[in-house]
């Protein structure tokens, strides 16, 4: 049968339906998935288009996911982070959701303090397990959509949940058949999805979903999670680790359409962020994350890096506002105590700081040779350096006129005599077997004693 594809605006062949393959031994991968070796990244050169939805957003799971691997917040502290989300994510909402906890007390009075902000962005959805009474309590709580968990492999199918695939599938959609009995959207975490069987399982797990959901008249929404970040961008890769081949079925074969999929990933192979880019593109709306990537092992998607990408890929922020991002992480650092590495992009200490002398030269004739964009303007990060043995008279320079703010009619040159006297002491510093760089205090310090008053210590 042929149709006119509302999304193509081209005759195509009606898709083809798949079946459930209730196999009796479970599909490993083991071709793939060799546990003694790295995975491998096998490509079947088949190409599916590129797709980017009209609308795209960001979803956020920094207190569900992310609260999991540090000590949990205090109910202040999620607020808080609740507020940031809010302003970062600007009035359009591009930061769309965020999702909760619900079981403590503590979880269900930060709930309700957010709620009372009355803050249009994020909506506030929860995390449960799958039973009738949570679905009451989300219910009960005012929540609007809840996520549930159905891992979706063989390897939790069989190994974990001890199951058939049949068994599973028919578990699941009693399941979300509460869920919609209790008029809550359900979205489902297709746990595992990049070690799954995807037109076995997976695409007839969903057809089976979006069927309930349109007899429900309630939406149904699809997570695919790449738990152990497995998940691979390049195009023609084969399933079950392609990205775009995940994205594409689930929209070709299952009729899902781009708003009600969201794509969740980790970042074991350093592949979260181009993964979760490659989820805009090959057609899902939403992207989840959590700040500054805290998350189940080596993390989630780190949600500052996606509003980059964002703006890389749409061409404007459209109302988010990137210089919270440098509050954010401030506030992860004071007030949680959160370590964030130092060579971090856009949160890190040292992420637009330079120590090379040469860099520092370039910095100093023009910041854009060595920035990656204008930090200050985007970020309230102005670019900088650290000074070193390696620093040299214009690292020193650049220094000075940023730590100072000087104008740029005040601002030194690299042959200042202060500049001169103060690489002097430095050097004799590090003759004298020093291997630290120099403190802010020290540099303050001693730029007073040589200036003689002239740039007091701040």
């Amino acid at each position: 049968m042929l149709e006119i594809s509302s999304k193509s605006n081209l005759l195509e062949q009606k898709n083809y339906k798949y079946s459930l393959q209730d196999v009796a031994e479970p599909n490993l991968y083991r071709e793939i998935y060799d546990y003694n070796t790295v995975p491998k990244i096998a490509f079947n050169h088949r190409r599916v288009p590129m797709y980017m939805p009209e609308e795209i957003w960001i979803t956020d799971t920094s207190l569900r996911d992310g609260q999991q691997s540090v000590e949990p917040y205090t109910v202040d502290q999620t607020v808080n982070i609740f507020k940031l989300l809010s302003r970062l994510g600007g009035p359009y909402g591009i930061i769309r959701q965020t999702e909760f906890f619900i079981y403590s007390k503590r979880d269900r009075e930060a709930i309700e303090k957010c709620m009372a902000l009355d803050l249009p962005f994020p909506e506030i959805t929860s995390w449960i397990r799958a039973s009738k009474e949570d679905f009451r309590l989300v219910k009960q709580l005012g929540i609007r959509e809840t996520g549930i968990l159905v891992s979706c492999s063989d390897y939790h199918i069989f190994k974990k949940m001890k199951m058939t695939r049949k068994q599973a599938l028919d578990h699941y959609l009693g399941t979300v058949k509460d869920a919609f009995d209790a008029g809550v959207v359900p979205r489902c975490h297709l746990e595992d999805i990049t070690r799954a069987d995807f037109y076995g399982f997976v695409v007839p797990f969903v057809n089976e979903l979006v069927k309930l959901s349109e007899e429900a008249g309630i939406p149904v929404k699809i997570r695919a999670c790449d738990t152990m970040g497995y998940g691979v961008p390049y195009s023609g890769v084969a399933l079950p680790r392609s990205v775009p081949g995940i994205i594409y079925g689930l929209q070709h074969y299952s009729d899902l359409p781009s708003k009600y999929l969201e794509w969740h990933g980790h970042n074991d192979f350093y592949k979260a962020v181009a993964n979760a880019a490659s989820a805009w593109l090959y057609g899902a709306c939403a992207v989840n994350c959590s700040l500054l990537g805290i998350g189940e092992r080596t993390g989630n998607v780190p949600l500052e890096a996606m509003v980059f990408e964002y703006a890389a890929l749409r061409g404007s922020f459209d109302g988010m506002d990137p210089t919270v991002i440098t509050e954010i992480a401030d506030f992860f650092r004071k007030d949680i105590g959160y370590d964030i590495p130092p060579m971090t992009p856009f949160v890190g200490r040292n992420f637009n700081v330079t120590r090379a002398g040469i860099h520092a030269d370039g910095l100093l004739k023009d910041e854009e040779i060595y920035n990656i964009f204008n930090t200050s303007r985007l970020l309230n990060r102005p670019a900088s350096v650290q000074i070193s043995k390696t620093s040299g008279l214009a690292g020193i320079a650049y220094w000075i006129n940023g730590n100072y703010n000087l104008s740029e009619s005040e601002a030194l040159t690299k042959r200042d005599p202060l500049v001169l006297a103060l690489k002097e002491w430095i050097d004799k510093e590090y003759e004298n077997g020093r291997q630290t760089i120099l403190s802010t205090h020290e540099l303050e310090t001693k730029i007073e004693e040589l200036s003689g008053g002239r740039l007091p210590r701040l």
